[in-house]
């Protein structure tokens, strides 16, 4: 019993802790997008699927000695792909096209092998336990399971995120899986030798199997459907918060954990899930989650999604156990499971990016929630489904009009891997016309011609970025912008210029190009580099630029991989001895002054905070559409930083004792929450 508990331990938990590994890994190849994850939860979910249809196809077509060998022998191929380290080789290149097979391609070719194997230790150590111990129903090692998933997923952003770099990580967890692989390689053998034949009361072992009976097409449908739809709940609620704050682990890990927990209580023990308890919870929580779909508020939204998700996967997961089949159909019963599972993960990260012109999946699962809500109650009493039609039909209006509030006066919507991007226009109180990344607003443009080449938004002549401008000599400059969102910094631009834009999303290239004029009608040279501005801006030749703007936001901060020492090195090297870096801080939940702070330091630049709140400079409605702003300045000039427009409004920034320089291979968000 304990060899198969501890084996189903170890796996389960390296199942899940590695994932968080692998994709901060590769997070930054690819621009940091939150659909990263998406993509990874895609690969997890399918190689699950694999991992349990290898269960439930050996376990009743080999006799428990071959399935013994064979396992042992994939575990043994498998210690030739570790360490779990990628290959630099998977990094896109120039023009690169959407990298949604690419990181498929990566994480199979770096911990596929592994991660299959992983996947399909509970079923088949839960099969091996049913084979020794007829007894004993097993269903309970698949809340052990969960358990040990939760406890990894938990411990990476509190215990091993903050204290082991990122090739430790990997390689401590390479030596893990060497001893899970022994483990498991001894606990099938032992389980092939003393599998029994025959259970000890003949007799009542065969009432036993007969009373299992096969399940019907029409339960193993509902098996993947209840399955599917919790997988749907969990990443549509994932990208939902992710779009809006950032695209990393630790608000990755929240979702996730709701969603393992819901298994193991749903699996441990039928006093959790209290039916008639979470039928009422579901019904009341997913109109109150249709209609305020288009909240920013994190502090409404987290808690209520957070709720909202594990009441959800309770009634998904409460229903499974409630269907679910004798021991001997055990193996079937988990690969209906992952079949669901991968189906949604499909259905949200793959299927949605390709299908809808917009982010509306959020919308769509929970119409599609409150309906298989109101067909598990329809066997109930009539009132009960009633309330759940009628539940339903308030979920359906709530997410109609949120749908029509997202879409009010919105001229162009455009979608892929990267996000949705969306032009809006407002008629008062100045015409204006702004253009979103999800649900976060990057720039925009006033539309009267009087004022339409105003920097505007972040930009305005008292933020850092026009303070700087205003203190850069009067000689032609170089200017180069990571990010272009509308393109409002080349309202700076003179004749004799060169802004040059690095911009990861060609969508949003093109929305700057058709739907803002500060590119057309800027009288500077303009280049738009397509790619990653990191990546792009390590395989370009020295720029010489006076100015290098960091403007790249993925959700609503700034993505991590640019604020690293690394990063910095390459910036440091693009820049003029006496040229200047701005950081654009401006952010409602993440602080990385400390971040910069230390990075300026560690390459003997000083830097300094312009926090602005603009006042009147052009007419009372113009100044409407001016942003409150953070913006860092960084430069070794210090006759920039002694000029007026900057030191009348500059602060040094705040030292923060003990904190560390970022790196690639470190950082940790939770000591910059603000």
């Amino acid at each position: 019993m304990l060899l198969h508990a501890g084996t189903i331990f170890l796996s389960a938990f390296l199942l899940f802790l590695v994932q968080p590994i692998i994709a901060k890994q590769i997070l930054p190849w690819f621009g940091g997008a939150a659909a990263v994850w998406a993509t990874c939860l895609v690969f997890f979910q399918s190689v699950l699927l694999f991992g349990y249809a290898y269960a439930d196809w050996t376990a009743r077509r080999l006799t428990p000695r071959r399935q013994a060998w064979l396992h042992a022998a994939l575990l043994g191929a498998s210690l030739l792909l570790l360490p779990i380290i990628p290959h630099a080789g998977w990094k896109p290149g120039e023009g690169s096209a959407g990298p949604t097979f690419a990181i498929l391609g990566l994480l199979g070719a770096t911990i596929g092998l592994p991660y299959f194997l992983l996947s399909t230790t509970s079923p088949l150590v839960q099969a091996w336990f049913w084979q020794r111990f007829r007894h004993a129903v097993p269903y309970r090692l698949f809340a052990l399971s969960n358990f040990a998933s939760l406890l990894a997923l938990l411990s990476y952003p509190v215990l091993i995120e903050p204290f082991l770099p990122l090739a430790a990580q990997s390689i401590s967890w390479s030596v893990a899986y060497a001893v899970f692989a022994v483990l498991c390689a001894a606990t099938a053998l032992v389980g092939a030798k003393n599998a029994r034949t025959a259970p000890p009361d003949a007799s009542a072992a065969a009432t036993a199997e007969v009373a299992q009976r096969a399940p019907t097409l029409g339960e193993r449908l509902l098996w993947i459907g209840l399955s599917a739809m919790g997988s749907c709940l969990l990443l549509a609620v994932t990208n939902h918060l992710t779009q809006n704050i950032a695209s990393i682990p630790f608000l990755w890990v929240v979702p996730l954990s709701l969603y393992l927990i819901t298994f193991i209580l749903c699996f441990d023990h039928p006093r959790w899930y209290q039916r008639k308890l979470f039928l009422a919870l579901v019904a009341a929580l997913l109109p109150v989650m249709a209609w305020y779909g288009n909240s920013l508020d994190l502090w409404l939204a987290a808690p209520l999604y957070a709720a909202g998700l594990f009441a959800c996967c309770m009634f998904c997961h409460g229903e499974l156990y409630l269907l679910k089949p004798g021991p001997r159909y055990l193996t079937t019963f988990y690969l209906m499971i992952s079949v669901g599972g991968a189906l949604g993960a499909l259905l949200v990260g793959v299927a949605a990016p390709n299908i809808l012109p917009g982010y509306y999946e959020l919308e769509i699962t929970l119409i599609a929630c409150a309906l298989l809500l109101f067909s598990r109650t329809l066997k109930l009493r009539w009132w009960m489904a009633g309330g759940a039609f009628a539940m339903a039909a308030a979920t359906a209006t709530a997410a109609a009009y949120n749908l029509n509030t997202y879409l009010s006066d919105t001229r162009v919507v455009l979608r892929n891997f990267y996000g949705v991007v969306r032009t809006r226009d407002f008629p008062n109180p100045a015409p204006f016309r702004a253009v979103y990344h999800g649900s976060i607003q990057h720039g925009g443009q006033l539309l009267e011609s009087a004022y339409r080449n105003l920097p505007i938004t972040y930009f305005g002549p008292t933020s850092g970025y026009g303070r700087v401008f205003a203190s850069l000599p009067e000689a032609p400059r170089r200017v180069g912008v990571v990010g272009l969102g509308a393109g409002v910094i080349a309202a700076y631009a003179r004749r004799g210029d060169l802004f040059r834009f690095y911009e990861i999303d060609p969508q949003v290239a093109a929305v700057a190009m058709s739907e803002f004029t500060f590119l057309r009608d800027s009288p500077a040279q303009i280049e738009v580099a397509l790619g990653d501005g990191r990546l792009s801006l390590e395989r370009e030749p020295d720029q010489r630029f006076d100015l290098l703007a960091l403007d790249a936001f993925s959700g609503d901060s700034i993505p991590m991989h640019l604020l690293t020492r690394e990063a910095m090195a390459t910036y440091v090297r693009h820049l003029k001895p006496d040229g200047v870096i701005v950081f654009q801080a401006t952010n409602r939940f993440v602080d990385i002054t400390p971040v910069v702070e230390r990075l300026a330091a560690e390459f003997g630049f000083s830097a300094v905070l312009v926090s602005d709140t603009p006042e009147t400079s052009y007419t009372r409605a113009v100044d409407y559409w001016l942003s409150d702003t953070d913006q860092i300045i960084v430069t070794r000039n210090a006759g920039l930083l002694a000029a007026e427009p900057i030191n009348s409004a500059a602060e040094p920034l705040p030292l923060r004792p003990g904190f560390p320089v970022w790196t690639d291979d470190f950082y940790n968000l939770l000591r910059i929450l603000k």
